[in-house]
């Protein structure tokens, strides 16, 4: 089979899988080229079958793709977290904020990947439930039960680090 038959054969499955998978029909079609160009530089005589073989390729580049886009949601907040800036503010005022975002940003950290991930879009980027839900491809009940252990985990951190506050305080 040659690459242009390769292609017209099974472009429309490839689009659609990392259609369905990306949500996306501008990166779809850049995953599509990126596992086509994949495939033509690719032996192909110890393939018996093609269209799995294709498919594997485009769920591996879809989910990386994803994996890249999640981590450059992290980047967006600890650039976020460290380098905000108010023009308009004493120096005292900006030291206690600086070290006010330093100890938030540490507590982020402390939690898992999928919550901290959840946070950062609900109050940093102030995401309604359902936009972080659309953002991260997963149900509005699980965006409200990462959303729930992070803060309770947050809450556990704080009344650690100043036994004189109470846990929900901290966070109004």
């Amino acid at each position: 089979m040659t690459d242009r038959e390769l292609f017209d054969t099974y472009r429309r499955d490839v689009y659609y899988l990392c259609h369905y998978m990306l949500h996306n029909a501008a990166d779809a079609e850049d995953i599509c080229q990126e596992v086509f160009l994949k495939a033509f530089q690719t032996e192909r005589q110890g393939v018996e079958r093609i269209k799995p073989w294709l498919l594997r390729i485009a769920v591996n580049m879809c989910k990386s793709h994803l994996d890249r886009r999640k981590r450059g949601v992290l980047k967006e907040l600890k650039h976020f977290l460290l380098e905000r800036r108010r023009d308009s503010e004493a120096a005292d005022e900006a030291l206690e904020r600086k070290e006010n975002e330093l100890e938030t940003e540490r507590w982020l950290r402390a939690l898992p990947v999928k919550n901290r991930t959840v946070m950062t879009l609900r109050y940093i980027h102030e995401l309604s439930l359902q936009e972080i839900a659309e953002t991260l491809n997963i149900p509005p009940g699980t965006v409200k039960s990462r959303l729930n252990r992070g803060l309770r985990q947050m809450r556990k951190e704080s009344g650690k680090n100043n036994p004189n506050l109470k846990g929900a305080e901290c966070l109004e």
